[in-house]
């Protein structure tokens, strides 16, 4: 079976690519490494489908393994026919393999087993053999008759060989084909309220899915919001839920696939053995792939969708060289202030008491305004959590009453608590509490969202769809190739990345991010990426992988703030010296560099100086902007110096917002009030839109037009006007 072939035409390149790509993986390279620096090799394939070939390998690995089980179990047999091996080696789906091994798997004890335990498998044969035999059937069931089998009539056994003829049809791999296809096209999902007594039921949970009481949608047009939404009111004993299907219609293909004669005399009998093999036997099992299949889908989609809204949540442009102060919104319990510098370092925190029950608000004041004189903060950055619009209106106030030009913004706490109270914040903040590292993060988040963000669980930083309800070891290694895609798309500083950062930069394990740390803190900054060879565990591989996504500012060799590879500066020099250019000179004369290529002609230089075309236009690209974060031309975040009230807000009123998070109806917004505003899918364009992700990102820079504003039910309906880049 040539799997490449395959996977080549699922994802729509060629066989080459994708085994180039697939060595290149046996070989120890990763997806980061591969899709930046081997571009040559797998023709430009990028992350996505670099990911697709891995997940698509190792699935046609796990089938072949299956085939060769399935195989030699049936071989053991005896059973394995030169047709049935060749139906298996072709097999693409594991499921083909499946229904194929069913009638030979070992089984448990069934009617069937049970049967031919009672020496009746010879009638059932008799039956299907003999369409149009003219005698009794009673007759020749009698000669079967056998009451110390337990066989005590004719009648105990026909029912019999029913059972066995009925698990045959159960085990025939076309059957359950034909009525898988049948009942994915043609069936519907059902779902109504169950009907439980209220101590089967959990007292804590509330009935939220009045909508799918009474629910019946077509199999292939559920959506997945639906799926998992079903799956967890079934989960929580508020639905029975089931697969509908036209019976007779089913029966009828299953008796023409089973059957090869056109008729015979035990029509009646084996009708009603159809039926019996479908009920009790077929459609319980089909009923479950198909659930399963379609939560599988649902998970799918909703892994994507929260995979999409990470990442653009990680590669929010930073504010750097900023004064932050971060506040943790609080009432009982308090506001916790912190200041942090320019390079995140921690200066000074304390807690406020602005709101219910102590309102000590003058105090509050006066403390946050001392805090922010003596650091001159720049930014004042505002966790969106319990009174986080309380807080909000309060800084506002002393931004106004003492007029300064401190701005403020509204920044996500979500997985704020749990970075708090984790092994890493108690080794950076030993002497803090748990509360007091939370609102320091915020700051941070502020200042470079990846390098705060990548220190918490993907799963807690509150992006997704039902992200508790999919598959959990499925989500986490999602979540994992984004942050590790995010990482290595925009680099980090080998001097002063983070253990958390370092450990999911290409090639790095955690015990490596980790003597990276310590070399720095033992002997200082590193001043080449050559140095690294100096770490154990840094060996020619790990250091191909990893050197150039590590970036050198101000070290010896302005290439090594690049993400041109060591392996490329020879060519480097190559092209420097033909553009007659000094690598000192790079900063300022990057651009005559590319110049110069285009005068002579891109191919004619990459033979030059001996690289492909694809490496030399990266080369060129990064001489352009040395230690150029590729974030920087994303917009900045919306800073604020004033507070809006929902009652503020007008009918057509516009205004500027961020996008929070975006599901399949449409994006939330935050406008600057108490709640964020839902632009619904059907705003989002004049034209017919399937996919928010096709129109906004999470972190776009909004403009959107006020549709309706519900005060009670504290909801905002907006149409979106256009995005900061094209306004």
């Amino acid at each position: 079976m040539n799997y490449f072939l395959l996977i080549a035409r699922e994802i729509g390149i060629g066989k080459e690519q994708v085994a180039s790509a697939v060595n290149l993986f046996n070989e120890g390279a990763t997806v980061p490494f591969i899709a930046r620096y081997r571009k040559e090799k797998t023709g430009g394939l990028d992350e996505t489908q670099l990911r697709s070939i891995e997940e698509k390998y190792n699935y046609y690995n796990l089938l072949e393994e299956r085939k060769q089980t399935v195989l030699k179990s049936i071989e053991e047999q005896g059973k394995l026919t030169p047709e049935l091996e060749e139906k298996i080696r072709s097999a693409t789906k594991l499921q083909t393999v499946e229904d194929l091994y069913l009638p030979y798997k070992p089984k448990r004890k069934t009617r069937a087993t049970i049967a031919i335990a009672k020496g009746l498998e010879p009638l059932a044969d008799f039956i299907l053999d003999n369409p149009l035999f003219d005698g009794s059937l009673e007759e020749e069931a009698s000669k079967y008759i056998d009451p110390e089998k337990g066989v005590e009539t004719a009648e105990d056994a026909i029912k019999g060989a029913g059972d066995i003829i009925a698990e045959r049809i159960s085990d025939t791999a076309e059957v359950r084909a034909a009525v898988r296809e049948y009942l994915l096209e043609n069936s519907f999902l059902v779902s109504e309220k169950a009907q439980l007594k209220p101590e089967e039921r959990d007292k804590n949970k509330k009935d939220v899915y009045e909508v799918y009481h009474r629910f019946s949608i077509p199999v292939k047009k559920i959506k997945p919001y639906q799926t998992l939404a079903v799956n967890r009111g079934e989960r929580e004993k508020f639905l029975k839920v089931s697969i509908s299907y036209e019976r007779e219609e089913v029966e009828k293909i299953i008796y023409e696939k089973f059957f090869p004669y056109e008729r015979t005399v035990f029509e009646d009998f084996l009708k009603e053995t159809v039926r019996d093999s479908l009920l009790r036997l077929i459609s319980p099992s089909i009923e479950r792939e198909i659930r399963n299949h379609l939560t599988e889908e649902a998970d799918n989609h909703a892994i994507e969708v929260f995979a999409t809204n990470l990442r653009q949540l990680l590669l929010q442009p930073p504010i750097s060289g900023k004064i932050i102060m971060g506040i943790d919104p609080g009432y009982v319990s308090g506001c916790k202030v912190a200041v942090i510098d320019t390079t995140g370092k921690y200066l000074e925190g304390t807690t406020i008491y602005p709101h219910e029950p102590q309102k000590k608000t003058e105090a509050a004041k006066k403390t946050t305004l001392e805090l922010i004189k003596k650091y001159s903060v720049d930014l004042i950055a505002i966790g969106n959590g319990t009174a986080s619009r309380e807080t909000e209106l309060l800084i506002a106030e002393i931004i106004k009453e003492n007029n300064l030009d401190t701005k403020y913004l509204i920044v996500s706490e979500a997985g704020a608590s749990v970075y708090s109270a984790s092994v890493l914040a108690k080794s950076e903040f030993p002497d803090l509490e748990a509360a007091q590292r939370g609102n320091i993060s915020i700051a941070r988040r502020v200042l470079d969202p990846l390098a705060e963000l990548v220190k918490i669980d993907p799963k807690s930083i509150g992006v997704g769809l039902y992200q508790h309800d999919v598959d959990q070891k499925k989500l986490s290694k999602k979540l994992d190739d984004v942050v590790v895609s995010c990482v290595n798309y925009v680099g980090v500083d080998l001097n002063t990345a983070s253990l958390s950062l370092l450990s999911y930069v290409s090639g790095l394990s955690k015990p490596i991010a980790k003597r990276i740390v310590d070399y720095r803190e033992k002997r200082g900054r590193f001043n080449t990426r050559e140095e690294l060879k100096e770490i154990r565990g840094i060996g020619e591989k790990v250091f191909e992988q990893s050197a150039g996504f590590l970036k050198i500012p101000g070290g010896e060799n302005p290439l090594d703030n690049t993400f041109i590879h060591p392996e490329s500066y020879g060519a480097v020099q190559k092209l420097l010296d033909l553009a007659g250019v000094s690598p000192a000179e790079i900063n300022k004369k990057g651009n005559l560099i590319e110049l110069y290529v285009k005068s002579k002609g891109i191919d004619k230089v990459a033979e030059q100086v001996g690289t492909g075309v694809p490496t030399l236009k990266d080369i060129i690209e990064n001489l352009k902007k040395p230690g150029r974060d590729p974030r920087e031309d994303l917009p900045k975040p919306i800073l604020r110096s004033d507070v809006l009230k929902m009652e503020d807000l007008k009918i057509g009123m516009r205004l500027k917002g961020t996008v929070r998070n975006i599901v399949d109806f449409g994006a939330f917004v935050d406008i600057g009030v108490k709640h964020d505003g839902l632009i619904h899918i059907s705003q989002m364009s004049n034209r017919f839109v399937k996919n928010p992700f096709d129109i906004i990102n999470v972190s776009d820079i909004v403009e959107v037009e006020i549709l309706n504003v519900d005060i009670e039910k504290e909801r905002i309906s907006l149409k979106l006007i256009g995005k900061a880049a094209e306004i």
